[in-house]
Formats: C-alpha cells, sequence, structure tokens
C-alpha cells in the first residue's frame, strides 16, 4: 500500500468536519528516516475547545514536539482531529492530556511533547504541558531534562 491510498484524508475531495470529539481522524504515515532522530513541531495557531463550565470558547495555540520513530502523524488528519474538539467541553488540562495520550497511542513516538498556550480569561492564562518517552534511556532523559526545565523561561516555548 502506498502512501496515497493509507491516507484517506489528505486529497479526499470535499473536507468532512466534525463537530466532536473525534480521534478516529487520526492517519499515520511511515516514517522514511527512522535511522534518524529529528524534531518534528506541529503549531495549531487556532485551537479551540470550549469551557466545561460555561459553555464559552476558549482559544489558543497548541505546540506539538516529537521524535518519531516508525509512525509518523498525517498534518490534515491532525487539522480535522484538533477541530473536532470545537464543541468539546473540557479543562485546558485534560485537553493537553488527551491530546498526548492519542498521539502516542497513534505514533508510538520516541518522544513527544504538547503545550497548550491558552489565551487569558479573566485575566489568568493556562499553559498546560505533556510528557511522553518511551523506554530507550536516551528519551527518558530528554523527558527529564525537558520537564524539570519547562517553566524556567516561561514565554520561551520549544
Amino acid at each position: 500500500m502506498n502512501r496515497e491510498e493509507e491516507l484517506s484524508q489528505l486529497g479526499a475531495g470535499k473536507t468532512e468536519y466534525k463537530y466532536e470529539y473525534s480521534p478516529e481522524l487520526l492517519e499515520v504515515f511511515e516514517n522514511a528516516h527512522q535511522e534518524n532522530d529529528y524534531w518534528v513541531t506541529l503549531n495549531a495557531d487556532e485551537f479551540t475547545s470550549l469551557c466545561p463550565i460555561t459553555n464559552q470558547p476558549d482559544f489558543g495555540t497548541l505546540i506539538i514536539n516529537y521524535i518519531p520513530d516508525v509512525k509518523m502523524v498525517e498534518s490534515k488528519s491532525l487539522k480535522l482531529y484538533l477541530f473536532s474538539f470545537i464543541n468539546n467541553g473540557e479543562f485546558h488540562e485534560d485537553v493537553v492530556n488527551k491530546i498526548g495520550k492519542d498521539l502516542v497511542a497513534l505514533m508510538q513516538p520516541k518522544y513527544l511533547e504538547i503545550v497548550g498556550l491558552f489565551y487569558p480569561r479573566g485575566n489568568i492564562s493556562i499553559h498546560p504541558r505533556y510528557f511522553y518517552s518511551n523506554s530507550n534511556e536516551k528519551y527518558k532523559k530528554i523527558h527529564e531534562h525537558r520537564f524539570l526545565n519547562a517553566n524556567i523561561n516561561p514565554q520561551r516555548v520549544g
């Protein structure tokens, strides 16, 4: 099966948007450079979900950093998946953890982190982070270092 056959969302003609949380939208493709360690950074600058209490929209940026292993997330499927949170009522911390767990289950990356930069409501912005590393000692060290240093300079992300 080639990449075009395994990726149903990419180039599928008219795009269908889901308005409820839909992890089944996520698709992967094979990493062509599995012998290399490299970072992939995906920014979702217009992420929207709902406050579970007030039902008002929450806006923010999601930054997804990962070191792929065998599988990589296809970006259009990720866009559609993230859009599916638009009517999903969850706290910011829950959203970031849910997305992290879904991406780990999907790709089994060597390392993954997600930063949620949610815009202020009531003069408070919330920036939850999710970290994951596989069982390899090298990636556990990256996880530990980035986790322990995540808030040394909270304005700098990456």
